[in-house]
């Protein structure tokens, strides 16, 4: 190995540039930790103009899977950040079919609502869900996902429901999209979901599958009685969805991206938020 892939694996950087292909939420965290390292960053969307004003202009790339013709705006030789849904599965073969020689690394955000809920629900806790389980190959975005995995050279990153200033679960619990219940819910706090994607850059393996979760799970019950014990959130939902939810294991993306989460406590990560709000 030359000095500079020594310096590379010592850091956990590369000079090599990155495009986030569809810059949302996830998208706008990995733009200032890309800044830190100094690495050149494209970030895309289909209304560049409207929906990435706060990211600088020279940075702005207009990018659409349904439209082919703004394939070619993306610089060759950058690695590559799939943070929207990747479907529908002709389009993500055609664009797969014409770009692949371009790039070098692709790392795709998937979700773990990939993998198939168990029929038998006496089962309770669930059993723990790694890599191995079995997906819904039915659904249109893992059909893509696993498409750019297997043909690609994917890294695939299964993602739990993302959390974090802007997204805040005691507002889901206020406004009565969840309620207590017993199902377990499994959330990743967005800036650690950013490191683990430039993690999956450097260290993932091509084709390799990671679940992404702070591997913490809780039920919905026992995060609404915490809300209204320390918030005085109180949940508008009288009840919540019946079945068991999953469990899912991070193992697999500790022991091989190597990536400290920063964030793995659910209610110190709230109470960080809830401080950050603006006082009214």
């Amino acid at each position: 190995m030359n000095p500079q892939h020594n310096r590379q694996a010592e850091t956990g950087q590369t000079d090599r540039p990155l495009i986030i292909l569809g810059c949302g939420y996830t998208g706008r965290l990995i733009l200032p930790l890309t800044t830190q390292r100094g690495t050149a960053t494209w970030a895309t969307s289909r209304n560049p103009t409207q929906q990435l004003a706060t990211v600088p202009l020279p940075q702005r790339l207009e990018f659409d899977l349904a439209r082919p013709a703004t394939w070619g705006h993306l610089p060759a030789g950058a690695d590559l950040i799939w943070c929207f849904p990747a479907s529908p599965l002709s389009a993500v073969q055609q664009w797969a079919g014409t770009q692949r020689s371009r790039f070098n690394r692709l790392v795709v955000l998937g979700s773990t609502s990939a993998y198939e809920t168990a029929d038998d629900s006496t089962t309770y806790p669930p059993p723990w869900t790694d890599e191995t389980a079995p997906i819904d190959r039915t659904k249109p975005r893992v059909q893509g996902e696993e498409y750019l995995c297997n043909e690609f050279g994917a890294i695939l990153l299964r993602v739990a429901g993302i959390y974090g200033p802007g997204r805040n679960p005691l507002d889901w619990i206020t406004q009565g999209r969840v309620g207590p219940s017993r199902k377990y819910v499994n959330l990743i706090y967005g800036e650690d979901l950013a490191g683990i994607c430039l993690a999956a850059i450097e260290k993932g393996t091509p084709s390799g599958v990671y679940n992404v979760s702070d591997g913490m799970p809780y039920t919905w019950k026992e995060i609404c009685e915490a809300a209204q014990q320390r918030w005085g959130v109180i949940p508008t939902a009288a009840q919540g969805d019946p079945s068991p939810g999953k469990r899912i294991s991070n193992t697999k993306l500790r022991t091989e991206l190597g990536y400290e989460l920063k964030h793995q406590d659910l209610y110190q990560a709230l109470d960080l938020i809830e401080l950050a709000k603006p006082q009214l």
